[in-house]
């Protein structure tokens, strides 16, 4: 099975991946105007090998790392960032989990460098980390 598409779906790939056949690949449409290496690809597939884009790999990479620092996280940081997700203030949250301005604070404080979102003057953290979280 060769998966031809347009923009690399993640979530594609790892089903692709997972479902642990044989002959297997993803391609990305705007790489198959080089025919030569497309009919490699399809020749390497259809003989039971796999075949994957680099930029598919690239991004199960990124997937894997946003993951493993998503994994770092304490329960209550994890619940503190659901609470940013839902866009909470620092006392909203305080008020959501029983606990203090001052420990929500920390909380946020140790979500950031886990989630490797250095102090930024041009990038909004909060923002960032929420999106880290939408995105696992």
């Amino acid at each position: 099975m060769l998966l031809l598409s347009q923009y690399v779906e993640p979530l594609y790939a790892h089903e692709l991946l997972a479902t642990g056949s044989e002959g297997v690949g993803y391609a990305l449409k705007d790489r198959v105007s080089n025919g030569a290496q497309f009919i490699a690809t399809i020749e390497r597939v259809a003989a039971g090998g796999t075949a994957m884009d680099p930029e598919v790999v690239s991004q199960l990479l990124v997937r894997k790392a946003r993951d493993t620092a998503m994994a770092t996280l304490t329960a209550r940081e994890r619940e503190v960032l659901e609470c940013l997700a839902q866009g909470r203030s620092n006392a909203g949250i305080a008020e959501t989990l029983f606990i203090s301005e001052k420990a929500v604070a920390k909380h946020i404080g140790n979500i950031f460098p886990k989630l490797g979102l250095p102090p930024s003057d041009t990038d909004n953290r909060r923002v960032l980390a929420v999106l880290a979280y939408l995105d696992r």
